[in-house]
């Protein structure tokens, strides 16, 4: 009997995510032993500052990471969004998993189906830069303010009345059992998500070929590519994880179509892309599209950012 020990962040979406991982795993192997290992990272702690003043990366997975490298687990499960684009020397993400919810939705307190239905002036709390620039976008009369906290933490800010609705990604609040929560989904090709958004990471070390090869039995092919071709748009990009920057990819028949963003803070400077090819040229679209957007005014929106 094989038994497995998986690092991970110890709030509930973290746990209820690794629960996911592990139920697939243990399905393929009903025998297979698998412990929890709870870790606090940067991101855990400060829940004060607002993500866009971040400077350092990997602020919710650096120091999961550091207890694989330290053989203290055997794999690690992360929201792929959030890891940095540059793996760290040692460790390889041996499946992309359960990429179900890509898109963003809205909770808000009073019942409404739509943006145009948010009343004038209402109060939005996002951690994210590239949600504010889409929402300022369609909405410029919204008041936008940071939010920190976990999933079930800004949902009770909201019932508290601190907010008149929240966005959150959709894959975290279905995860948690909370999508009678839900206002209403965006349409991703419309609100763009964060690259790789709603892709569970497991990860482990190169050095161990026999946990990769457990792992890689549930690693989802084309969830891989579409989360992975987003990722390479920020990598071309050479941009933080935390930039008004949004991708998204699907795969459509023997096509992959991939659309794209980049914008200045106010959601005025505003440049889109879309490209689509064959599957096979994914992260070549990717950064061909990404590099369009640079020359067509990206680059300088980087540069005052």
């Amino acid at each position: 009997m094989k038994t497995l020990t998986v690092a991970t962040r110890g709030g509930k979406l973290a746990i209820a995510q690794t629960g996911i991982v592990i139920g697939a795993l243990k399905k393929i192997d009903p025998g297979l032993q698998i412990e929890i290992k709870k870790v606090k990272t940067a991101g855990d702690r400060d829940r004060r500052t607002a993500l866009w003043n971040l400077n350092e990366t990997g602020f919710f997975t650096s120091q999961v990471e550091d207890v694989l490298l330290a053989d203290q687990a055997d794999f690690a499960v992360h929201s792929l969004k959030d890891l940095p684009t540059r793996l760290r020397e040692g460790l390889t993400i041996a499946a992309v998993f359960d990429r179900q919810f890509v898109e963003d939705c809205l909770i808000a307190a009073k019942s409404i189906a739509s943006i145009e239905e948010i009343p004038h002036a209402s109060k939005i709390g996002t951690s994210s830069l590239r949600r504010i620039a889409q929402l300022k976008r369609l909405r410029a009369d919204l008041r936008l303010e940071p939010i920190r906290g976990n999933v079930t933490t800004r949902i009770r800010k909201l019932d508290e009345g601190r907010f008149d609705a929240i966005l959150l990604a959709r894959a975290g609040v279905e995860r948690l059992g909370l999508a009678d929560k839900i206002s209403f989904c965006f349409d991703p090709r419309q609100f763009i998500p964060a690259p790789a958004q709603g892709a569970l990471a497991v990860q482990t070390r190169t050095d161990d070929a026999e946990t990769t090869e457990i792992i890689s039995a549930i690693d989802d092919r084309m969830a891989r590519t579409t989360a992975l071709a987003e990722r390479q748009i920020l990598t071309t990009l050479q941009c933080g994880c935390h930039a008004p920057v949004g991708a998204f990819a699907e795969i459509v028949g023997d096509d992959i179509q991939i659309c794209a963003f980049i914008s200045d803070l106010e959601g005025k400077n505003f440049i889109s892309r879309s490209i689509s090819s064959l599957i096979s040229d994914a992260f070549k679209l990717a950064e061909e599209l990404a590099n369009d957007l640079l020359s067509a005014g990206g680059q300088e929106i980087l540069q005052d950012i």
